[in-house]
């Protein structure tokens, strides 16, 4: 995907790239692309596949108008800020927290911020189930990007999420198994899948699902376990 196409396909979603904004796109693109020589941090570098299956991708989440103005969003295992980054070069208005266990990541995501000047951003260096112990229910919406499956996702996510807040998960193609596996689950945390949206990327890049997921009630305090226990023991 070209720039221009990248500029284009957007619109047709109703929204609208400025020159300073599509400025912020090229250098988070150069400084990934360089940063990447030294940290892994994505296996796709090519300049068109990247502003397809990153950036583009992660603007998705804009489609539907389940973000609402000035929303807090917890972004959990970004690795090199996706979706949260470039959800906040086009909507300024949002107050983000990225979360990621691995603190080169985390450098990384720090450095990005400086270059590409924004601010209410958050990068914190954490695993998502210990930070919910002391940030529990903080967030209007939790989002993670290709993190785990379903099942083991939601104890991580679902905690940090406001009563009456969402939940969602960007998955690929086949999600009815993760759904099924996890139903129970996510129901003893307190929410329920409220819309499962389901598209293609331009230029053959791949199918998607946008899982919603609304918290009814609180979670109990419980949860989340310890990572070994969520992980042998998923609910």
């Amino acid at each position: 995907m070209t720039e221009k196409k990248f500029i284009i396909e957007l619109e047709k979603k109703g929204i609208t790239i400025n020159s300073n904004q599509l400025e912020q796109f090229n250098l988070y693109f150069k400084t990934l692309v360089e940063y990447n020589k030294k940290v892994n941090l994505t296996n796709i570098t090519n300049k068109k596949e990247v502003y397809l299956k990153h950036f583009y991708d992660s603007l998705t989440l804009l489609f539907y108008n389940e973000i609402h103005q000035a929303s807090t969003i917890c972004d959990v295992g970004s690795r090199a800020g996706f979706p949260s980054i470039p959800l906040k070069i086009v909507r300024p208005d949002l107050k983000i927290t990225i979360i990621d266990a691995l603190g080169k990541r985390i450098k990384f995501l720090n450095n990005l911020l400086n270059v590409l000047k924004l601010n209410k951003v958050t990068a914190t260096h954490a695993r998502a189930e210990e930070y919910a112990k002391v940030n529990r229910e903080t967030f209007d919406i939790v989002t993670a990007r290709a993190v785990a499956r379903l099942n083991i996702l939601s104890e991580f996510c679902i905690p940090l999420v406001k009563e009456k807040g969402i939940f969602i998960a960007m998955k690929g193609q086949s999600v009815q198994d993760e759904i099924q596996q996890s139903e129970n689950g996510i129901k003893i945390l307190g929410a329920t899948l409220i819309s499962d949206y389901k598209f293609d990327l331009p230029n053959d890049g791949g199918s998607r699902n946008i899982l919603i997921f609304k918290k009814k009630v609180k979670t109990p305090n419980k949860y989340p376990r310890n990572y070994s226990k969520i992980k042998s023991k998923p609910l």
